[in-house]
């Protein structure tokens, strides 16, 4: 069997260490919002090269809190546009209904599933505030072109980074320094994963930063004063330990991830199998390799029977989930056909060569 994602094989390499840090973290007697998690949000924004990062639960809760940061500081009011891929996870629809926000879906773009420029442009109003790109799958989001729509109409530039740790631009600048803020997922699948709930907001906004800060925890800067109605959502202090861990393998671990999906690029070749889009550069760090097809059933059907792991990311377009009815008379055919198409292959720093060659095989001959 090949695994679509072998998470205790991926921790185990940090195991003697992780049990170190156990141990301290036992000894410490202090376990929330200690010296691991300050330790980490220094070196995850010296990462990124931001000024700030702040640890909270979350990638949910990273996207929502720089939201409500932002309507803490009088940048953003309730029902404010905020515009968004149709094509996204859930979540960060989600994190934009919890602010009191108004979601306003993109079509996606067929090759990359990013924006559609051209669908942002025309959906920009005088009630859009913050745009909310996505860098789906580790590939980052067409910034440059978003960057300056959003110079033009004076509006917030908020990535959603929570698959694409280690993605860079052009310039070398990383996601999460690519916008005004940036929310982080440390779910344990991602490129830079915990071993369990995590995430970071990342800005080099100190005003926005003071605000998340307060807002993570109760919304005090002193304990017992509250200044704004908070949440709590502090990363966890053995996670951030966790995190301070992995963190140093994670362009190793990236690359390891584009040598795997350029052999699949260049070693598939089945009509059948339309593969993803790719400049060969540092702007994807394939969290995922995601492939269309367009009789899904039947090829999940012919992995499952030659033991090839396979996920759908993802099965539902928000706006024809339950939980968003307000979405459901959208209509968005390129996303649509999208998520009707998409498979997702094992990919994973410590996949072996010989599973590499093996999936290469299968497909081929399906």
């Amino acid at each position: 069997m090949i695994p679509f994602l072998d998470l205790h094989g991926i921790n185990q390499r940090f195991e003697t260490e992780f049990k170190h840090q156990f141990q301290r973290f036992l000894d410490s007697g202090y376990y929330i919002l200690g010296d691991s998690v300050r330790d980490f949000e220094t070196n995850f924004a010296n990462y990124c090269g931001t000024k700030f990062c702040i640890g909270v639960g979350n990638g949910l809760d990273a996207l929502r809190l720089i939201l409500e940061g932002y309507k803490a500081l009088n940048k953003l009011k309730e029902g404010d546009g905020v515009l968004v891929a149709a094509n996204t996870f859930v979540a960060t629809i989600i994190a934009i209904k919890q602010a009191g926000l108004t979601p306003i879906l993109v079509e996606a773009e067929a090759e990359t599933f990013n924006f559609d420029i051209e669908d942002i442009n025309a959906k920009i109003s005088a009630n859009t505030k913050a745009i909310m790109p996505v860098h789906l799958y580790g590939q980052l989001a067409p910034m440059d072109a978003i960057n300056k729509l959003a110079q033009k109409h004076n509006i917030l530039v908020i990535e959603d980074a929570a698959q694409a740790h280690g993605a860079q631009c052009k310039t070398g600048k990383k996601a999460g320094n690519l916008g005004d803020a940036a929310g982080f997922s440390f779910y344990p699948a991602k490129n830079l994963g915990a071993l369990g709930d995590g995430g970071a907001v990342t800005t080099n906004d100190e005003d926005l930063a003071e605000a998340i800060k307060k807002l993570r925890n109760y919304g005090t800067a002193t304990k017992y004063v509250n200044e704004l109605l908070g949440v709590n959502s502090r990363l966890d202090e053995l996670q951030a330990a966790f995190l301070n861990i992995k963190l140093a393998s994670l362009d190793a671990d990236n690359e390891r991830r584009r040598k795997i999906a350029r052999r699949y690029l260049s070693g598939i070749n089945n009509k059948k199998i339309n593969l993803p889009e790719y400049d060969n550069s540092q702007n994807h760090v394939f969290h995922l390799f995601v492939v269309q097809v367009e009789d899904r059933e039947k090829c999940i059907a012919y992995l499952k029977q030659n033991d090839v792991g396979h996920l759908i990311h993802y099965p539902i377009p928000p706006h024809k989930q339950k939980a968003l009815p307000e979405l459901h008379g959208l209509q968005f055919p390129i996303t649509e056909s999208i998520h009707k198409k998409v498979l997702s292959l094992p990919i994973s720093p410590i996949m072996p060569e010989t599973q590499v060659d093996k999936v290469i095989e299968i497909l081929n001959m399906y």
